[in-house]
């Protein structure tokens, strides 16, 4: 009695996280041949084995939607190692687009130059195409005189006209009093 024996293919399936099917773990009885190395069409899959065996290359699963699985005859690894830089380059792209939160802490007995400096630092953050978020905190007693908190966040605020948008007005809470900018750039 002779059972069922495929060959084992030069690739672990342990390896094969993405579950792609190639060689002879391709269960259909006939697959549509794409490429660039073969003439598309329909053949048998003993066919497209045979012609991936002689040009020394795997019959690699591209899709399964449809009547019949799409197959390409290419080098697995090289097939591997292409997915797994495009999938990369797409996280990169996707880090870089997103918008980051920068703080900017000031007390409520800022100096004029301290201001200022601050202020220089939340243009080019905002121009960066971050939002800023401004903090003043109190200290002591301080909070008596919250006014005069959200007065400092005002006149910052006006500095930042030209390359920022508030989300809302002053807030208060605790022991400081905080606003948030958004960029006018958006990030590309």
């Amino acid at each position: 009695m002779i059972k069922n024996f495929t060959p084992k293919n030069k690739f672990n399936n342990n390896k094969n996280k993405d579950k792609t099917r190639i060689n002879h773990n391709i269960r259909s009885s006939e697959v549509r041949l794409v490429g660039d190395n073969v003439k598309p069409d329909i053949y048998t899959i003993q066919e497209a084995l045979s012609i991936a065996d002689d040009l020394n290359l795997d019959l690699v699963e591209i899709s399964n939607i449809g009547d019949l699985p799409i197959c390409k005859i290419i080098d697995f690894k090289k097939y591997l190692y292409d997915k797994k830089k495009k999938e990369d380059e797409q996280k990169k792209k996707q880090k870089s687009s997103q918008i980051k939160t920068k703080e900017i802490r000031l007390g409520a007995n800022i100096d004029e130059h301290d201001f200022d400096f601050k202020q220089k630092h939340a243009i080019n953050f905002l121009k960066e195409g971050d939002s800023v978020l401004v903090v003043l905190f109190f200290k002591g007693r301080e909070i008596t005189h919250s006014g005069i908190g959200i007065n400092i966040l005002k006149n910052f605020g006006l500095g930042l006209d030209d390359y920022g948008i508030p989300e809302g007005h002053p807030k208060i809470e605790g022991k400081k009093v905080f606003i948030k900018y958004r960029s006018k750039n958006k990030k590309d």
